[in-house]
């Protein structure tokens, strides 16, 4: 078998393309024997430390995109259902995951986020979904939410984010092969050429 690579993954629940990237790492790992490196970063925050801005914030551009996402989907043969509370601040989304990254039930909750988010049309602003989603999992619904709160869940999640844009993101998803940098998720081909 070929040698492993990594790739570092960059992504917020609230960022519908980094749904559909997320969609597309396990033919990825199938393809190129990779290793992803998941990394929860918070993408508003992205966007006020890089000074740029949704691409939603421009209405012609925010109705394009979003037709070019269902495309993408009927693509990857993916659900992709706009969610009703769109855009949303995914602060606590990202915590919420931050807070599970060193523990087995991350993917789990990662996979459960993004179905609330982009398929399932939950309110994933109402604290109560944001439980039932952490229960769905088997997470404690009050270690979760004081989890939410901990004043070293938000600066993990502050680190994080800090991170990815000294690395030169400045949206989600972002990937990292190495130094080598592809933003978007209609760049799956070029990371998976990078790989093999």
């Amino acid at each position: 078998m070929p040698n492993k690579k990594t790739v570092d993954f960059y992504f917020d629940i609230g960022s519908p393309a980094a749904y559909l990237a997320w969609t597309q790492l396990p033919k990825l790992i199938t393809e190129t024997n990779a290793t992803i490196n998941y990394k929860p970063m918070f993408i508003s925050g992205v966007f006020k430390l890089t000074g740029n801005d949704t691409p939603i914030t421009v209405p012609a551009k925010g109705k394009w995109i979003f037709e070019d996402f269902a495309r993408w989907a009927k693509r990857y043969e993916v659900p992709l259902v706009v969610n009703s509370k769109f855009p949303v601040n995914s602060l606590y989304m990202m915590r919420g995951i931050i807070a599970y990254q060193e523990k087995a039930i991350f993917l789990p909750l990662v996979e459960a986020m993004f179905d609330a988010m982009w398929v399932s049309n939950k309110d994933v602003t109402d604290p109560q979904v944001m439980a039932e989603i952490a229960a769905s999992v088997g997470i404690n619904v009050n270690e979760f939410s004081e989890k939410l709160q901990s004043p070293e869940t938000k600066q993990i999640l502050i680190d994080a984010t800090q991170e990815a844009v000294d690395r030169g993101a400045f949206g989600a998803p972002t990937f990292f092969i190495g130094s080598e940098m592809h933003f978007g998720q209609d760049r799956m081909d070029f990371i998976t050429e990078a790989l093999v």
